[in-house]
């Protein structure tokens, strides 16, 4: 068996997976308990060790998707967004093969999901494929000729932070204009709250209203998935994959959100570009990180 744990920043979801991505047990634990007083990677490897104590399982090693720029090679957070306090440079390898007595890799949790995806999701059988997650804030990752690609420091897949609008607002990246800013949900709740101010507008409640035909949520969904269009055209034109992929909880809504981006999508790239491009909603939802690790153990190990 192999340890799979997928590292984010209020919590670490863990589970005991086979050589096929398939979870057999799962757990969750707070790495926010108490404001992050305890560095997140010592709750992390206690809880590990704990949980494999608790099934009495022996694990021939681990993979960890993580949140942040996670090098590859070394396993350590080498860039963050600066929201959880000690969290870059944490040496997240070094410290688990140490408690554990067993190789371990660890990779970007966006990356790992588009891994995930091509191995027991919505891509199998793709060998070109991005996914995009929209959430917080934009997501992704890379399968390139059926591999994960990382780019120079197996960094890549900040599809977040390319340039959608040159005079746009600035980023926290120190950026303007990223792709991130037009194409999260946090912007569609931004464009919702500008549109119709006064109500506590989320995701859901957007959706919501758009399906009993609100006319104004019907207009600031249909702006929103311009951008997001815009976007993505753009990396089909870059990578020219089988399937764009979009994960996060939006992704459910195949009416309102999946159909028309498709579309748009699909009428927005040249011709050659849209012969059988899939645009799909990703279907592992949160088990996509830890089993897509666990894909990266697999290749980093010799085992496929």
């Amino acid at each position: 068996m192999i340890l799979a744990l997928d590292i984010g920043g209020t919590s670490v979801k863990m589970g005991l997976a086979d050589e096929q991505g398939v979870l057999h047990e799962r757990a969750e634990a707070d790495v926010s308990f108490d404001g992050y007083q305890t560095p997140v990677i010592d709750t992390v490897v206690q809880s590990a060790v704990e949980f494999l104590a608790r099934h009495n399982a022996s694990v021939c090693g681990a993979g960890i998707s993580a949140t942040g720029q996670i090098d590859g090679r070394s396993g350590v957070v080498i860039g963050t967004n600066g929201k959880i306090p000690h969290y870059e440079g944490t040496p997240i390898k070094e410290k688990l093969e140490r408690a554990l007595g067993v190789p371990v890799w660890a990779l970007n949790d966006a990356n790992a999901a588009a891994l995930g995806e091509c191995f027991t999701g919505r891509g199998r059988g793709c060998r070109n494929v991005v996914l995009i997650t929209l959430g917080t804030g934009v997501g992704g990752g890379l399968v390139l000729d059926g591999k994960l690609y990382g780019g120079a420091r197996e960094i890549a897949g900040e599809l977040g932070h390319f340039t959608l609008y040159q005079d746009g607002p600035e980023c926290p990246c120190g950026k303007r204009g990223c792709f991130e800013h037009y194409a999260s949900v946090t912007a569609l709740i931004r464009r919702a709250h500008a549109a119709a101010p006064g109500t506590e507008w989320n995701g859901r409640r957007i959706f919501a209203h758009a399906a009993q035909g609100d006319a104004v949520m019907l207009r600031v969904l249909d702006e929103w998935i311009g951008d997001v269009a815009a976007g993505i055209t753009g990396l089909v034109h870059i990578f020219n994959p089988e399937a764009v992929l979009v994960g996060g909880g939006v992704s459910t809504q195949e009416e309102l959100l999946m159909a028309p981006l498709r579309r748009r999508v699909l009428q927005g790239v040249m011709p050659r570009f849209a012969e059988s491009l899939r645009v799909e909603a990703a279907t592992l939802g949160n088990d996509a990180g830890m089993i897509g690790a666990v894909r990266f153990f697999l290749e980093r190990e010799g085992m496929r």
